[in-house]
């Protein structure tokens, strides 16, 4: 049986936390608080987090390496085989909400999870990397959405021509609200189960993925957090935020993943928004801004 370098994947994952955190706190003019907590399954983790903020009205930037005796339903509902098994998964996870409605969510994740082999078996060890970013605007803005989709193609560029066709159709379909018929935003990459190229390739990609962050969004930050807003704004902010809830309550693997597995619910529910609402029937009235937005949140080729 093979040990995998997971104390690797630790250092750069809570590297990576650090170097984002430290961009945000920048983007501020603020700190960010530090809640470092241990899970009495087995691990712990740091959550880094902003609440009330003038730029994010919630960021939180968490990272996490937990463990566990045995594989929850929502890990091995795919992989039956290794159902039983002990776990660990470590991961850097985080969901930014800006104050301003011009300034888009964005929502950032990359993680290795490990089903262990168990005694007594003839098994290996068997991991798997994930992970994606991804963009939602309120009011959106076509040259943001180039841009965001250029900096996540560029980085899977280097690890092959067919990872970005392929994560980013595969983010297009994972943050797809079916009850709504309409995307979460207007996607980005997303990929999972990756351990083909084996784990060396698979973690550089990983890494690649986490380190295009920061270029991704913060050039959009500060192209729209000058923009002047008010009530009306405020409101379809909150109203938008909601589909945000439905989508991380429903649907999110992640979010089922935590909760399955005894997580601590602070931390997986951080990603929340602070406020948000939800109106019977409601609809936009043709040609305002508003209204605008239903046309990108439908798959389409960015770049």
């Amino acid at each position: 049986m093979t040990a995998l370098p997971v104390s690797a994947v630790r250092d750069y994952l809570t590297g990576l936390q650090a170097r984002i955190v430290g961009a945000l706190e920048e983007a501020e003019g603020g700190p960010f608080r530090a809640d470092e907590w241990v899970r009495p399954e087995g691990g712990g983790g740091l959550s880094r987090l902003l609440e009330g903020g003038k730029l994010f009205e919630r960021a939180g930037v968490l990272f996490s390496h937990v463990q566990g005796s045995r594989l929850p339903p929502s890990a091995s509902a795919h992989r039956p085989e290794l159902a039983g098994r002990p776990w660990e998964a470590m991961g850097v996870s985080m969901v930014l909400h800006p104050r301003n409605p011009y300034v888009p969510t964005t929502h950032m994740n990359v993680r290795m999870f490990v089903a262990a082999a168990r005694p007594g078996h003839e098994e290996s060890n068997v991991f798997w990397f994930g992970g994606g970013i991804d963009l939602t605007p309120y009011y959106p803005f076509e040259e943001d959405a180039r841009h965001f989709h250029t900096v996540c193609r560029d980085a899977l560029a280097p690890h092959g021509a067919d990872y970005y066709p392929q994560y980013k159709r595969w983010c297009d379909e994972y943050f797809f609200l079916k009850h709504r018929n309409e995307t979460r935003g207007i996607g980005g990459i997303f990929f999972d189960d990756l351990n083909a190229p084996g784990f060396d390739a698979s973690f550089a990609l990983t890494r690649s993925v986490g380190d295009a962050f920061l270029d991704s969004y913060l050039p959009i930050v500060e192209k729209r957090r000058g923009i002047a807003y008010a009530e009306r704004e405020r409101d379809f902010q909150a109203y938008r935020r909601g589909r945000y809830v439905e989508f991380n309550l429903v649907f999110d693997r992640g979010t089922s993943f935590g909760l399955q597995s005894g997580g601590r619910t602070e931390s997986i529910l951080l990603s929340m928004p602070p406020l948000a609402q939800w109106r019977y029937d409601w609809q936009p009235q043709a040609g305002t801004p508003e209204a605008e937005l239903a046309a990108y949140l439908k798959p389409r080729d960015w770049v």
